[in-house]
């Protein structure tokens, strides 16, 4: 039996795409995709109206050090809430904004990155890339208004509790709309 031009090219592209789907090679191509995405897409912010308000900032986080954290304690400042994974190529793809903006805001906004991930990879992931951010694990329920069933999320909460931004996917977080909004947060 000889192959046709069309079956050789439908077997090339099968191959590519089983490539992309279940090897090394397609996790690296699929945050590549999303680093292309997140560059064009900036969070926005919720309408005044429709902009939920965190009743309850009770959440048990622990360190990478297994230091206990409790986000009640950052009640009434600006918080900035990422929930992530090693697995996760949106997630991957927006990190290198987020880790710019961390530099940046760290003394004046407070940043949990909570990784639904196993500790080791996500120390040996950090390592590997350099990131120095304040990551988290859960050890208690996440708070209602800041369950999600789909990663990344993020949230950034007001001083008053209201979440000014629910964005979900990978965006661009070190963009000038980002910073003009912590800015803003910051000062009120």
């Amino acid at each position: 039996m000889k192959l046709t031009k069309e079956q050789i090219s439908n077997g090339i592209w099968i191959l590519a795409i089983l490539l992309i789907l279940f090897t090394p090679i397609g996790f690296h191509a699929r945050v590549l995709f999303n680093k292309v995405l997140a560059r064009v897409i900036t969070p926005n912010i919720e309408d005044e109206n429709e902009q939920a308000i965190l009743e309850n900032y009770h959440w048990e986080l622990v360190d990478l050090e297994d230091r206990s954290f409790n986000l009640q304690s950052k009640e009434g400042e600006v918080v900035v809430i990422n929930i992530w994974a090693t697995w996760c190529p949106p997630c991957v793809a927006e990190l290198p904004g987020f880790a710019e903006l961390y530099s940046d805001y760290k003394d004046k906004v407070t940043f949990a990155f909570v990784a639904n991930d196993e500790k080791d990879k996500v120390v040996a992931f950090l390592e590997k890339k350099g990131y120095e951010l304040p990551v988290y694990f859960q050890a208690s329920y996440t708070p209602r208004k800041l369950a999600s069933g789909t990663i990344p999320v993020t949230y950034v909460i007001d001083r008053q509790g209201k979440i000014v931004v629910d964005k979900t996917g990978a965006a661009n977080w070190n963009s000038d709309k980002t910073r003009s909004l912590l800015d803003d947060l910051v000062a009120e």
